[in-house]
This record gives C-alpha cells, structure tokens and sequence, in this order.
C-alpha cells in the first residue's frame, strides 16, 4: 500500500514492478544484475482517484501515460534495485499529489484607466521621436 495524502491510498494490485538490466556504464554488474525499476500503475482503473484526479494525472504524465491508461516510471539512477524501487514509489506519489492540486480559476480583469492613459502617452511619445528621425527640411 502506497499513501498519498490522507484520502488517497494506492493498493498493491494497483501497481506492477518489473526489474530490467540497466543501460550505461557499470562494468560486470550491469550486465549481471537486474536493478533498474519499471514501476507501472494502472491510474485508470484505480477506485482510489478520483475522475478530476485523473484527468490531471494523465495531463502531468504526459508521456509516461499509456494508451490503456497506465502510468510507466522507469528508475535507474542508483545501483541498488531496492533504491532505484524507493525513487520510483516516491516518484508517482509526488505525481499523483501534484494532480490532487486543483488549479485556480483565472478571473479576467480590466487594465485600470490610469495605466491605460500612461501606455497611450508612452506611445504617443515614442512615435513623436519616431517621426522627427525623417530628413530635415
């Protein structure tokens, strides 16, 4: 079980691990030892979230969402497997806590009329300079 905050608890059933051979440098062990992660969590078919949750968890993974529904985070950062597991759960759970976060509404507001007369006189201004830069006559 994964807690997110205190309404949000991800069950086990709900997120896969796979251990594959990590790319880079690393000599023997990289070829030997399975310790990078791909933790994998079905966000669509998870009770847990709610549909408001969803829909901003999918905007926030942006590539990491599947095309059925799951969120893939691959981890290999660290040379131990277990590290690389702790990185990917804390990953995702910062994930779905960003998408818990609902954004503010924008309210749209009107310049104020001051700033309005002090932009049209800076213009005015400006293409007074402009227009004596022409040939003198």
């Amino acid at each position: 079980m994964l807690r997110i905050t205190d309404q949000i608890t991800l069950q086990d059933w709900e997120i896969t691990e796979q251990f594959v051979r990590a790319s880079g440098p690393g000599g023997q062990n990289v070829n030997k030892v399975s310790s990078a992660v791909e933790l994998r969590f079905e966000a669509e078919r998870s009770p847990s979230l709610p549909d408001a949750v969803k829909r901003r968890l999918r905007h926030l993974a942006g590539r990491r969402w599947t095309k059925e529904g799951a969120v893939v985070i691959q981890v290999s950062e660290e040379r131990s497997q277990a590290r690389n597991r702790e990185i990917a759960r804390e990953r995702l759970a910062e994930l779905v806590r960003r998408a818990t976060v609902a954004p503010k509404k924008r309210r749209p507001t009107k310049p104020t009329r001051g700033s309005v007369e002090r932009r049209i006189k800076a213009k005015k201004a400006r293409g007074e300079v402009k227009s004596l830069r022409g040939r003198v006559e």
